[in-house]
């Protein structure tokens, strides 16, 4: 007997035989069940000191008008994309350990994607912009107003979450668009774009050029301006004649380069090299690096050593206290 199939009924055997992943699985940062409850308590401290860093100083700039300044403004909107960045992926991490399940939805996933790439180009403008601002007050102090007015300030924050936005859309719209038939445990505490694309049984050209490109553009221009800013304030320090001076000033440019090579290191290592570089654990770490740690150790480095937030945070508490 022949039977006849028609073209319809062949694609739709292939669509149900080339399903995609409704959930994945999050290996997280090991394996072995003794520790995951020292990584439950240390990543559990790492978000309350962050998110509690953080808060503190959006509410110390916000309730001292004297911090009314483009570079708090800039420090505030800093500390308000770290909480963010810290609470997109920590918390669902410790309730999986806690529940003692690994997975996570497919919307879950996109969505993690989504924040991650929005925030992380956040915090990748929000350096350059402070960099800038550092720029203006060191080398072009008589037109500092001018050229940090508060119009050119909205312009530069504005421009920066557009972009930010744009950018983590166009990548969630391109992973939305392939399918997961094979493999769906992803070997990091999250879902980020590297590993979801190696698991993919579709076409991922497009993705990794897009990679490549856009992010590599996102990513190289902030830092080249970031590079030329301080090389200007370096010259310009060195003219100084104080060597208390000179030392403050680098001292605090030692600080904010700490966290840009950080910051930028682990990025490139992960985003922009290629995919057969790759090494799972290697990644894991660095993601730890640019996802939880330097989001908890900024507001330390930039504001806590800073004099005048030290007077508002502690303005702050003894109103809080007196309330």
């Amino acid at each position: 007997m022949l039977v006849c199939v028609s073209h319809q009924d062949l694609s739709t055997m292939e669509r149900e035989n080339h399903t995609s992943a409704s959930e994945f699985i999050l290996l997280g940062l090991s394996s072995r069940p003794e520790r995951q409850e020292l990584i439950f308590g240390l990543f559990l401290v790492m978000y309350m000191v962050g998110a509690a860093g953080n808060l503190l100083i959006i509410l110390a700039i916000g309730s001292d008008s004297h911090l009314h300044t483009p570079m708090y403004l800039f420090l505030s909107n800093l500390s308000l994309v770290d909480f963010c960045f810290i609470s997109a992926t920590v918390p669902k991490m410790l309730v999986n350990i806690q529940m003692r399940t690994q997975t996570i939805s497919y919307s879950g996933c996109l969505t993690q994607i989504y924040f991650c790439v929005l925030l992380a180009n956040m915090d990748n403008f929000l350096l350059t912009a402070m960099a800038y601002d550092r720029y203006v007050a060191i080398c072009h102090p008589l037109h500092y107003s001018t050229m940090m007015s508060p119009r050119i300030c909205a312009l530069m924050l504005g421009s920066s979450w557009l972009i930010a936005n744009f950018h983590s859309l166009l990548h969630t719209l391109l992973m939305a668009r392939l399918e997961f038939c094979a493999s769906n445990v992803i070997p990091y505490f999250f879902c980020d774009l590297v590993p979801l694309l190696q698991l993919s049984c579709s076409n991922t050209q497009l993705n990794q050029l897009m990679i490549l490109l856009v992010g590599g553009l996102i990513v190289l221009i902030p830092f080249l301006g970031i590079l030329f800013s301080y090389i200007h304030i370096v010259s310009a320090v060195l003219k100084v004649p104080s060597v208390r001076g000179k030392q403050k000033a680098f001292s605090t440019c030692g600080s904010h380069l700490t966290v840009v090579i950080l910051f930028y290191g682990t990025i490139t290592g992960v985003y922009l090299s290629p995919s057969s570089s790759h090494s799972a654990e290697t990644d894991s770490l660095a993601s730890v690096m640019y996802m939880v740690v330097t989001p908890t150790l900024n507001p330390f480095i930039y504001c806590l050593r800073n004099k005048d937030m030290k007077g508002a945070l502690r303005k702050l508490l003894i109103l809080k206290a007196s309330t």
